[in-house]
């Protein structure tokens, strides 16, 4: 007689086992026969009404829904010539959606029987369910193609962005897409090259003016030479993997874990839940659950795919796109915890005191499904007493555990005291043209810094697991401040009237000290950014020298393997250590470490100088139709050149020519970081509050040119020739412009080190 399987052993069956899901498979693989499937039916029957099951005609179906973006069959035009598809992985409940294809004019011709992926909205229509648009066809991977559009008698050329690009592309005629000559367009190439004369190519998108907002960020993307197209066999290998199952996992999916993400993200590598630890050695104590897409599972070591994120380091995000590490198929679909989709994770559960210390934790290999995928604003609006149909079914099960555990956090957070900074976000707004709306500075709500300390405990756990197991790994390492960039943060507190003591090992509370004295004064930005610009570059690497700004001795990044190629080794480190699988860190990986380290710092560093630039861009565009117009602002930076100006409204930084300063000679001081009046002894210093005006704007460099107007609220000395004596101007209230106090204080600071220096020589 065989034996009845169990609950969990169909279950895991069904997920193995997507295509053989009737009940005559699952009796076969247990080897069930004759009255024995009475009971089997019967055991069917309670997973079904559990909900764990549903019953589609002869099969049983883990219940599921449509993830953002997911792979469809096309089916035949109908009647209406209107394009239909079906969904290739629906295990969702209740009848099957139906899904309508809505091609763009660019989209390539679709026919039956084509397999696509493509990303989803939920619509209320009478004949459908979702709309679909075309991320591309399975099975093809057209390269992109950035270049300027040239007007030939019989279509035109592309020629390339790149300075250094050779290659041009012929577009026929009844492939421009309407593109005009001097367009930036985008395109791909259209068939195989011929034996004579150039490829051709396909515009799919134009793009307009090369200087236009909407070009910014390929240009960024191009310039700096960041991977933006993914080879053939990465894309095959992307394709062909499928939805993990239960095999080899513990199964999660009745935690009521949540996604709490920006409001325009598009994946979600990372889920939370919290509740009151119910341990009685643990009063006032906090169970926090926080779950991370297993990008390892997929990515497997020296794969086409993991060759190509290695490569790419991590994504790159810009304000109207992203250049993902990973192709969609992963990042935005099965490696995206989507709400209501089963998806494979690596979890750990931490357990912390009532003072928010984490007192012990461990790691698991999952299966999980996301109740929910809330934002920031609307997870903040139901603490607030803002409640909507969204949020109310978990405010009280699972926001509010959150905001509790969190407040525990808060208090070893304040007890360890990372280094606290308070310098906003820029968040430049889009409207569907691609031009600039508006900029803003981002909120800094509660949501936001909740996620950010279960992300940091979670990493701190991650790290200290792979140490105790003796396992090679990748840490954050973020190192104290060079001594000169001390000195001269100390020189520049001095000069604001503050102190930051010497002659002790530096700390972040001592810096968090001089940032608390500042606060609330004229001097506060002046005092953030200065010390910003004290800290060292973070990077990783394989041996561990600790973490300053977050004073942590030990940290590894672990939350964001879709996006970073750190957080995948440090998974695959996990895997290892707890013998999950062959997936885990090979032995070549290990050897390499150090180059790895090496490679993935400086394709973060790219990433970040090419979106820099492309918001330094987006700036100047915005604030072109305004030159002429007058600006506050404060004394970002010194140069020999002149003088660097952050503008109140917009965060953007311009210059101010030394040049165009006055009528005299101004001399540099490096040390002290100032320029300093010939004839007026006017001193300039980092920290100025300033009247500018905007006198040009450059979109394609992305650079500001500014007049200095006033500086301290008063009218500048314009040096010999000026009236009054010694070049001296009076404003219109009457107020003589000269060194102002900090700045006097910071230059005879400096000149007090130059003279200790040369007696010490």
């Amino acid at each position: 007689m065989a034996r009845i399987p169990t609950k969990a052993e169909i279950l895991e069956w069904i997920s193995a086992h997507p295509t053989q899901t009737s009940k005559r498979d699952i009796a076969k693989a247990f080897g069930i026969k004759g009255a024995e499937r009475i009971d089997l039916k019967r055991v069917l029957k309670e997973l079904e009404a559990e909900g764990h099951l549903e019953k589609r005609k002869r099969s049983y179906t883990d219940p599921d829904r449509l993830p953002p973006v997911t792979v469809l069959l096309v089916k035949a035009p109908d009647d209406n010539g209107d394009l239909f598809a079906q969904p290739l992985e629906w295990h969702g409940e209740g009848v099957e959606p139906i899904v309508m294809v809505i091609p763009r004019a660019s989209d390539p011709a679709l026919g039956e029987g084509d397999r696509i992926l493509a990303r989803l909205t939920v619509v209320q229509e009478e004949d459908h369910n979702y709309e679909a648009r075309l991320i591309r066809r399975i099975g093809t991977n057209p390269k992109r193609i950035l270049g300027i559009y040239r007007q030939g008698s019989e279509g035109g050329r592309i020629v390339p962005i790149d300075k250094a690009g050779s290659n041009e592309w012929q577009v026929p005629e009844a492939n421009t897409h309407g593109a005009k000559d001097g367009e930036l367009v985008e395109a791909e190439l259209a068939g195989p090259k011929a034996r004579m004369g150039l490829p051709k190519a396909r515009i799919v998108e134009r793009l307009g003016d090369p200087s236009a907002p909407k070009a910014v960020s390929l240009i960024a993307i191009h310039q700096h030479g960041i991977p933006d197209h993914f080879p053939d066999a990465v894309v095959a290998e992307a394709d062909s993997a499928k939805p993990m199952g239960l095999k080899g996992r513990e199964d999660l999916r009745d935690l009521p874990l949540i996604t709490i993400d920006p409001a325009d993200a598009r994946d979600h590598d990372d889920a939370c839940f919290a509740h009151a630890d119910e341990d009685p050695k643990n009063p006032g104590g906090h169970v926090i659950w926080v779950a991370i897409a297993d990008v390892a599972a997929y990515v497997t070591p020296g794969s086409a795919l993991d060759r190509e994120a290695r490569k790419r380091g991590n994504s790159s995000y810009f304000p109207d796109r992203v250049v993902p590490m990973l192709p969609d198929r992963l990042s935005g679909d099965l490696c995206s915890l989507h709400e209501g989709v089963p998806r494979p994770c690596l979890a750990v559960r931490m357990q912390i005191d009532a003072e928010g210390n984490k007192i012990a934790h461990r790691f698991v290999r999952g299966l999980m499904k996301s109740q929910a995928s809330l934002h920031y604003g609307e997870v903040q609006d139901a603490m607030d007493g803002r409640v909507t149909a969204r949020t109310e079914p978990f405010l009280e099960d699972v926001i509010k555990p959150l905001y509790a555990a969190y407040e525990a956090l808060k208090a070893a957070r304040a007890a360890r005291q990372p280094l606290d900074l308070d310098l906003p976000e820029r968040k430049i707004v889009l409207d569907d043209k691609g031009k600039v709306a508006s900029v803003n500075f981002r909120d800094r709500l509660d949501a936001h810094r909740l996620i950010e300390e279960f992300m940091v405990l979670a990493n701190v756990a991650a790290a200290e697991t792979l140490i105790k197991k003796r396992q090679p790994l990748l840490f954050r390492v973020h190192e104290e401040p060079a001594q000169d960039k001390l000195d001269a943060l100390r020189d520049t507190a001095l000069a604001a009237g503050l102190n930051l003591a010497k002659g002790q090992v530096l700390q972040t509370r001592h810096l968090n000290a001089l940032l608390n004295a500042a606060a609330g004064t004229d001097d506060a930005e002046l005092i953030n950014i200065s010390t910003l610009r004290s800290m060292q570059q973070a990077y990783y690497y394989p041996e561990n020298f600790g973490h300053f700004g977050l004073a942590l001795r030990n940290y590894a990044h672990f939350t964001s393997p879709i996006r970073r190629y750190a957080d995948l080794i440090v998974h695959r480190a996990l895997i290892t250590a707890h013998g999950w699988g062959k997936d885990g860190l090979s032995v070549d990986e290990i050897e390499r470490l150090e180059d790895t380290a090496t490679h993935i710092s400086a394709t973060e560093r790219r990433s970040m100088l090419a979106e820099r630039d492309t918001t330094d861009r987006y700036l100047a565009s915005y604030l072109a139709e305004r030159v002429g117009n007058e600006f506050t602002g404060r004394i970002s930076g010194i140069a020999r050149f002149g003088a660097f100006v952050k503008l109140d409204e917009t965060g953007a930084d311009g210059l101010v020519p030394v040049r165009s300063i006055g009528r005299e000679y101004f001399h540099f001081d490096a040390q002290a970081g100032t320029l300093m009046g010939s004839d007026t002894g006017l001193i300039i210093a980092i920290g100025q509050r300033v009247t500018v005006r905007l006198t040009q704007a450059a979109p394609v460099t992305g650079g500001l040119e500014l007049e200095l107007l006033a500086l301290e609220d008063a009218e500048l000395p314009k040096g010999r020739g000026d009236a009054g004596k010694g070049g001296r101007r009076r404003s219109p209230a009457g107020r003589t412009v000269s060194r102002s106090k900090a700045a006097k204080s910071k230059h005879k600071a400096a000149k007090v080190k130059r003279k200790v220096t040369r007696k010490r020589k």
